[in-house]
């Protein structure tokens, strides 16, 4: 298992994080013993601020060397030029064509890694219309870890072969994308158990699906299509329109219109596979829009992520209709 890390972390830092970054940067995290990196979830720059890498649920910074320190007057602290040089690289130099990213507080690079972004808000009409003067990156990664969804599939997938709509529900940086992912896939290419059905991917982020250029870089299944850089509410409605999914998915409900597009779906037949940000269902019940699709129990399986002991545990699996909880424990992904 530990080998099998090493060689995906090495690969994803190689492939699409040391491209968006300085060569100092390179060189720093690069000396980072494997033990360390294997367990990378996160990078964190801000200006005037010790570079940070996050193990999942603890971090760690470095010196100039890439040695491991605890105090952090030893730390190498990032400064502007970091900054500059990173939103260079990952924008290619032009961050105008990222303006509607710019505008979410976030930019997505090849392979679906998300990077969130602070600083600025220049605001228009109550609207942010972008950010500037951006003092802080956090540099998310994704990972494609095939099987993670296992435990969840037979509680998802009827004898009859019917995806049940499902909601994810996750803290953030608990895996939830990444067990999304593994979900499609499974849905859509089948087992000896039960066929594999169209799935539908609203990817508004480009998350899920990392497309480059229009064509997803991971594998989610043979029969899947996915709609990129798109709403969520306006993607799954297309989706049901032109592609008739048997299951549409897509990541992070949260605006009315979310809402009104998965009843939407679940009027016209289509199962939905989705995800919240949320730390259980009591505290789900209480927010606006998400608390009437739980209420009105539209969807039939909850499943409840969390960090402990580590990034991607599957801590229970609940029955909506009784609220019976069909599997407890730590399965860790």
């Amino acid at each position: 298992m530990t080998d099998n890390k090493n060689i995906l972390i090495k690969k994803i830092l190689e492939q699409s994080i040391y491209p968006v970054l300085p060569e100092q940067l390179i060189a720093m995290i690069s000396a980072v013993s494997l033990k360390y990196l294997k367990d990378l979830t996160e990078i964190r720059l801000r200006i005037n601020q010790p570079l940070l890498l996050v193990l999942g649920n603890q971090d760690i910074t470095v010196n100039p060397m890439g040695e491991v320190v605890v105090n952090s007057n030893e730390a190498y602290l990032c400064n502007q030029d970091d900054i500059q040089r990173t939103l260079q690289l990952m924008s290619k130099n032009s961050l105008y064509a990222f303006e509607h990213q710019l505008r979410m507080g976030f930019l997505t690079i090849d392979g679906g890694h998300r990077i969130g972004l602070t600083g600025q808000a220049i605001i228009d009409a109550g609207e942010v219309k972008t950010l500037k003067n951006i003092n802080g990156l956090n540099i998310r990664l994704a990972r494609e870890v095939k099987g993670c969804a296992d435990q969840i599939i037979p509680y998802i997938i009827t004898k009859e072969g019917q995806v049940l709509n499902t909601l994810i529900i996750s803290p953030p940086r608990c895996g939830k994308t990444t067990i999304l992912r593994d979900l499609i896939r499974q849905i859509s290419m089948g087992s000896k158990i039960y066929k594999g059905l169209p799935v539908g991917v609203v990817d508004e982020r480009s998350e899920i699906a990392a497309c480059k250029s229009g064509i997803s870089t991971v594998d989610l299944g043979i029969r899947t299509d996915v709609l990129d850089n798109c709403p969520k509410a306006m993607g799954m409605l297309m989706l049901i329109r032109s592609m008739s999914p048997a299951v549409v998915a897509t990541d992070e409900l949260g605006r009315a219109e979310d809402i009104h597009a998965v009843r939407e779906a679940l009027n016209a037949g289509v199962s939905v596979v989705t995800t919240v940000h949320g730390k259980d269902l009591n505290e789900l019940l209480h927010r606006p829009y998400i608390g009437e699709l739980l209420e009105n129990k539209y969807f039939h399986r909850y499943i409840l992520l969390s960090d402990y002991p580590r990034v991607g545990t599957i801590k229970k699996i609940i029955d909506s209709s009784n609220n019976k909880i069909l599997w407890e424990g730590a399965k860790i992904c």
